[in-house]
């Protein structure tokens, strides 16, 4: 949904706002993008999943199951946060940040309006003139 001209002025207030009191920090904001970050995490997962593989070998050498041990839950907590962050640079970013589920009727959606629809409703109203 596209914004309206005021709220566009308002964003680019802030925006100026923001450059004028601190421009180092928002052009860092400007340049981040979400892609290298989780890639970073696929980098640091990987990493620790071969520190996790030398654990788990240095602990079958030295033949002490607890460096083993440990060595496999580095590797397999290393091997889920590098899969979140593939998941996530290639766009299957989990169900819950994309809104409802469109497998829920619509019909039951309408029925309770939850609170954001109201707020929503509300903004509206104030937007058109027809506030209480």
């Amino acid at each position: 949904m596209p914004l309206s001209e005021h709220e566009q002025r308002m964003l680019d207030q802030i925006e100026q706002a923001l450059y004028a009191e601190d421009p180092k920090f928002a052009n860092t904001v400007r340049q981040t993008n979400p892609a290298v970050h989780y890639k970073r995490w696929i980098i640091k997962a990987s990493v620790g999943f071969v520190i996790g593989i030398a654990l788990l070998m240095s602990g079958a050498v030295l033949q002490q199951v607890i460096v083993g041990v440990i060595g496999f839950i580095v590797m397999l907590a290393c091997l889920l946060w590098g899969l979140s962050g593939w998941r996530r640079v290639a766009g299957g970013e989990p169900a819950a940040a994309e809104g409802p589920d469109p497998k829920q009727p619509q019909q039951r959606r309408s029925q309770r309006p939850g609170m954001m629809n109201r707020f929503e409703e509300r903004w509206r109203r104030r937007q058109e003139g027809n506030d209480r």
